[in-house]
């Protein structure tokens, strides 16, 4: 069965002028945008950013999840984008004046976005959760256009995603730490079976990462990202679905030497994070179906969404 014919909005790099189109792939938008932006066929393919970010978007799966009305930016051959995100992060770095300006205007941008698509949820960090969660109920029911009580069950239901997410991350932890103690028992048991061993007098050799010509191998994920990769058990359950898909497109080798690891464990890390990015898109596909399927009857407001009690 074809997909839905889903509405956007395309603009060039330095043209102020937008034109809406409506397509079911991301070949038939890329197609449609250089027609009615009469980009020449010399200066194609073209790339589609997010306009808001510039977020590349050359995935159907992602595509597919993004809300109706997307506002999209086609740069013709050789066109970069002005801002931060075509260079895949490492602007992240230094361009600290490119994120929001303020807490303020992010929970707006999170707020509209929730309202153009509420599936949407599954698909932001565990930070921006939080931050959505600890907006005034008033303000953001203001935001919504919906009401106080509406605008409860909303935060309710934001916080039973990020206690599923906790809920998680420590049965991840304990599964680890008992593997890790079988691990540990099996060693001890087979050292003690075993006669004792002359010393070793070769080197073990560490692979560090690095490239063929002995240079560190780059990345290009922001510092931020990789704190959060160093730093936090099961780090793909706090990642948003834009960073655990930068993390998959790393060289492995790159992702070693930036997290201080081995490539095994930077290999982990990118299935860890495929699996959970691969959980989300089916969710999120889950439900545009469950909602194509009952489309022409009344949606389900979200005072209808089950609630739970806050996390104090």
């Amino acid at each position: 069965m074809a997909a839905r014919p889903k509405p956007c909005v395309v603009r060039r790099r330095d043209g102020p002028e937008q034109r809406g189109v409506a397509a079911s792939c991301l070949r038939e938008l890329r197609d449609k945008a250089c027609d009615v932006l009469a980009i020449d066929k010399a200066r194609e393919p073209i790339t589609l950013v997010l306009a808001e970010d510039g977020t590349i978007v050359d995935d159907e799966d992602y595509f597919s999840c993004l809300p109706p009305n997307t506002k999209f930016v086609a740069l013709a051959k050789d066109e970069k984008w002005p801002g931060k995100s075509l260079d895949r992060g490492t602007s992240w770095l230094s361009g600290a004046v490119d994120e929001v300006d303020s807490a303020g205007e992010k929970w707006k941008q999170l707020a509209r976005q929730l309202r153009d698509d509420l599936s949407s949820i599954i698909l932001v960090s565990e930070e921006d959760l939080q931050v959505l969660i600890d907006v005034p109920r008033s303000d953001l029911a203001e935001e919504l256009g919906q009401s106080e009580t509406q605008t409860q069950v909303l935060q309710e239901t934001l916080q039973q995603v990020l206690d599923r997410r906790e809920e998680e991350r420590q049965s991840r932890q304990l599964l680890q730490l008992y593997l890790e103690a079988l691990k540990t028992e099996d060693s001890v048991l087979s050292k003690a079976a075993e006669p004792e061993a002359a010393p070793r007098k070769e080197v073990d050799v560490v692979d560090t990462g690095t490239s063929s010509t002995g240079t560190p191998a780059r990345t290009a994920l922001s510092e931020k990202v990789l704190a959060a990769l160093r730093g936090k058990p099961a780090p793909e359950l706090c990642l948003d679905s834009q960073d655990l898909e930068l993390v998959l497109k790393e060289e492995r080798a790159a992702l070693a030497w930036a997290l201080g690891w081995d490539k095994q464990k930077a290999g982990a890390l990118q299935a860890a994070c495929d699996q959970e990015l691969s959980k989300r898109l089916q969710q999120v596909q889950t439900l545009q179906s469950l909602r194509s399927t009952s489309r022409g009857k009344k949606a389900l407001p979200w005072g209808d969404w089950p609630s739970s009690k806050r996390r104090k």
